[in-house]
């Protein structure tokens, strides 16, 4: 899934700098939720703890 966050976010940045703004919006958009998503399904087993 971090790997789709980076992806999104490269294709921001091609995009930004190509004057595609309303591409670029997007792609950060998803780049961004993509992240989130990411750390949430990070965080939760590191709470949880597994004992043994």
């Amino acid at each position: 899934m971090l790997g789709w966050a980076l992806t999104f976010l490269i294709v921001a940045i091609i995009a930004g700098t190509l004057g595609f703004s309303g591409v670029a919006g997007n792609a950060s958009w998803i780049a961004q939720v993509l992240f989130l998503v990411f750390l949430a399904l990070l965080v939760i087993p590191l709470l949880g703890g597994r004992r043994v």
